[in-house]
């Protein structure tokens, strides 16, 4: 930013929604720079500082995900806000899984929410930079540890409320780990806990939150998730477990217990709070997978 004013690029190729976006954005602290093309875009990524880019996803040079992914190339650390059509929401949230901040629908832009989408990516990006650069990292598997997740989490909750918006909140938490390190030995165990790091980053999106909060425990805080959605994410990464338990050959079967939990703007509750209800269901979770492993072998084999 430059002298408290936001530069913003716009790469948009219809005059018309660039003239609209050039209106909206006129009474707020930004600098508006259009472009009609990719190309013209990442030259003047190279040769100008920029806050933000409103991105639209068809353009006359590039179309689509790839439109994004060479953004992204470019200017890895400058935010992304996709611009889409009607016809095109679908693309536009795998965008946002590609590594966008946010995505707007083309008609429904007004001033207040076109200003605000922008300050609320600018402000996630900032976190995210800011994280690296601190010690809120596990590094074992590369994810956000306790602390980076309840800073960044709890960023992500105030958005959710802002905006009226529900988020998903899932605790997983590795079984059988014990008997991993007990029979197996540590660097096992250690192997088993960056698997199920990698496989919980291969399952949701790069806006996701997904940490480590030690032991064997992990969480993942993902924004615009409702109880119908999170039972969809739960079943993608019990297959996505499913399909690597296939592929992998171990003497054991990598196996996760899960609690959700939904944060619901018209009651709203703490990032605390939401990790407790999450904790507890997974909990149940957990034991009653226990009560029926030790119903079929009582020998007390491998809990996973």
């Amino acid at each position: 930013m430059e002298n408290g004013r936001i530069r913003v690029l716009l790469v948009e190729d219809n005059p018309g929604d660039a003239r609209l976006i050039r209106e909206a954005l006129s009474e707020a602290n930004f600098d508006l720079t259009w472009v009609g093309s990719l190309a013209k875009a990442l030259e003047c990524l190279a040769g100008n500082e920029t806050d933000a880019i409103l991105l639209d996803l068809s353009l006359p040079d590039s179309a689509g995900l790839e439109t994004v992914s060479k953004v992204l190339a470019s200017a890895p650390e400058t935010p992304i806000v996709v611009l889409t059509g009607y016809n095109d929401e679908s693309l536009a949230v795998a965008a946002v899984h590609a590594g966008a901040q946010d995505y707007l629908v083309k008609g429904e832009v007004e001033s207040n929410l076109l200003a605000r989408s922008l300050r609320y990516a600018i402000e996630r990006q900032q976190l995210a930079l800011m994280l690296r650069s601190m010690s809120l990292v596990d590094e074992l598997t590369g994810l956000s540890n306790r602390r980076g997740f309840l800073t960044l989490a709890g960023q992500n909750l105030k958005t959710a409320g802002r905006l009226r918006k529900k988020m998903l909140l899932l605790f997983a938490d590795l079984d059988g780990m014990k008997w991993i390190n007990d029979n197996l030995g540590h660097h096992e165990g250690d192997l088993a806990l960056q698997e199920t790091a990698f496989l919980l980053k291969e399952t949701f999106r790069k806006s996701d939150i997904v940490a480590r909060l030690g032991g064997d425990e992990f969480v993942v805080a993902a924004l615009e998730a409702s109880e119908k959605g999170s039972d969809a994410i739960i079943c993608r990464l019990e297959q996505n477990l499913a399909d690597r338990n296939a592929m992998e050959n171990r003497s054991y079967q990598l196996a996760i217990s899960i609690g959700a939990a939904i944060f619901d703007p018209e009651f709203p509750c703490s990032i605390e709070e939401l990790l407790e209800r999450a904790d507890a269901l997974m909990y149940m979770q957990k034991s009653e997978k226990k009560r029926l492993k030790l119903a079929s072998d009582p020998a007390g084999a491998y809990p996973g």
